[in-house]
């Protein structure tokens, strides 16, 4: 017979994925490119930060975020709902940090 109860990794996983994919739509909302390195907060519930503390690096690279903050941060604001749970995400291009020739230093370029 075949087990088709889930455990809690697999829900933390499950709801992960819901996160890139809200992330993904708020990105498109926002008017970022698919490109665009970006700043991402998150905030929700207990089951929202758990997915966050198992999965972040995963949500990160998945969304090419550069920084990932468990509360909704500065820029776009998107509401939506996961899984049963209201979830506030934000995003922002992220500044670039970039090479200077003339003066053999790094500087950061704003978006």
């Amino acid at each position: 017979m075949l087990d088709t109860s889930v455990d809690a990794d697999q829900e933390r996983e499950g709801l992960a994925r819901d996160l890139v994919r809200a992330v993904q739509t708020a990105r498109k909302e926002a008017g970022l490119e698919v490109s665009d390195r970006i700043a991402l907060g998150i905030a929700g519930g207990e089951a929202v930060a758990a997915a966050l503390e198992a999965h972040g690096d995963f949500i990160k690279d998945e969304t090419l975020a550069v920084s990932l903050q468990a509360d909704a941060g500065e820029g776009f604001v998107s509401e939506t709902e996961i899984q049963g749970d209201a979830v506030r995400i934000s995003v922002a291009k992220a500044a670039r940090t970039i090479f200077d020739d003339r003066s053999d230093r790094l500087r950061v370029q704003r978006p």
